[in-house]
């Protein structure tokens, strides 16, 4: 079996690489630049060249594909809306994959995004559900909310660094995962029948509001936070602006999912089903605490020694000083 993963270099769609080379899968990856993906090629991954804002760059990728993992989206820093990646590029991805005969396409949505209609990427990722599903592709569709990797930049560091952590309205709790505990998921349901058509959540052991994160981060790292509210009504006001602005829209539309992480409403759902569908163990995956435990014990060990080494070279340099006798 070979797979074409899409995204490969993002946050998730490294460890699904990671995950599927570790299990012996061939491994092909779609990259839009080979100098920032060349670690995957390191790993053992083949990489070809393509774009899914570019159709014609499809086709030649997916040549002798059997699956499919679209762990692909649009970023902060990109230039592309969320429109142009997440919905004209996913669909031009599928029905491409439809004509190659892709045997199977697993694509990563959101928990709950049917609720949210007035969230564009929300509503285009249940857009492109509903899509995946009547296109005819024998798909597994898999709803997250969130990684762990984001709290280190969100949290962890600002904490670390004495700098504001930015909270924003009433924090909705969120169960948040690790992305090497999703890329299990994603691989397993390849060698799992009956995760064939069907859709399924894949969050954490628990949801955390972002005041209980902060607890941990204080108590782990030894310092207090520096907390700073964003008033919500502010958000809404540089919103509706930004529509304004063609340069805005991509900027207004991501604002716009802050409706969705102050709300109040958890971000969780059950997961015991899940983990008997795809035979993993749930005492196997990794919890927030002991996720940013391990983080700040490394972080902290490091700073110790860069401590050490700086009052090392002082005194070296002390001892050296023509002005001592």
């Amino acid at each position: 079996m070979t797979l074409l993963i899409v995204g490969a270099t993002g946050t998730l769609g490294r460890q699904v690489v990671r995950r599927a080379l570790d299990e012996g899968y061939n491994v092909r990856c779609l990259v839009r630049s080979f100098k920032k993906a060349a670690f995957l090629k390191e790993w053992g991954a083949e990489l070809v060249p393509g774009d899914l804002c570019d159709p014609q760059s499809l086709p030649p990728a997916l040549d002798g594909i059997t699956t499919v993992i679209d762990a692909a989206t649009s970023r902060p820093t990109d230039s592309l809306s969320i429109r142009q990646v997440d919905w004209e590029g996913k669909v031009a991805l599928i029905q491409a994959a439809k004509a190659a005969g892709v045997e199977r396409f697993i694509f990563f949505s959101l928990l709950d995004a049917e609720e949210y209609p007035n969230v564009p990427l929300m509503e285009i990722k249940r857009c492109t559900e509903l899509f995946l599903e009547e296109v005819g592709l024998n798909y597994t569709i898999l709803r997250l909310c969130g990684f762990m990797q984001g709290l280190i930049s969100q949290y962890a560091v600002p904490i670390l660094e004495r700098q504001a952590v930015w909270v924003t309205g009433n924090s909705s709790p969120i169960a948040y995962m690790d992305t090497q505990d999703i890329a299990k998921f994603a691989i397993r349901a390849l060698s799992v029948p009956e995760t064939e058509n069907k859709t399924f959540p894949v969050v954490g052991p628990r949801a955390w509001s972002a005041e209980e994160i902060i607890s941990i981060c204080e108590r782990l790292s030894g310092r207090e936070a520096r907390v700073t509210r964003m008033p919500l009504n502010l958000l809404r006001t540089v919103r509706r602006v930004s529509r304004f602005f063609q340069w805005g829209w991509n900027l207004a539309d991501r604002l716009a999912f802050t409706e969705v992480l102050v709300n109040g409403k958890p971000l969780n759902a059950e997961m015991e089903q899940v983990y008997q569908v795809f035979g993993l163990d749930p005492q196997a995956t990794t919890t927030l605490e002991n996720y940013l435990q391990e983080y700040f014990s490394r972080i902290l060990k490091k700073l110790k020694e860069l401590d050490y080494e700086k009052t090392k070279t002082k005194k070296q340099t002390a001892k050296r000083s023509p002005m001592k006798k």
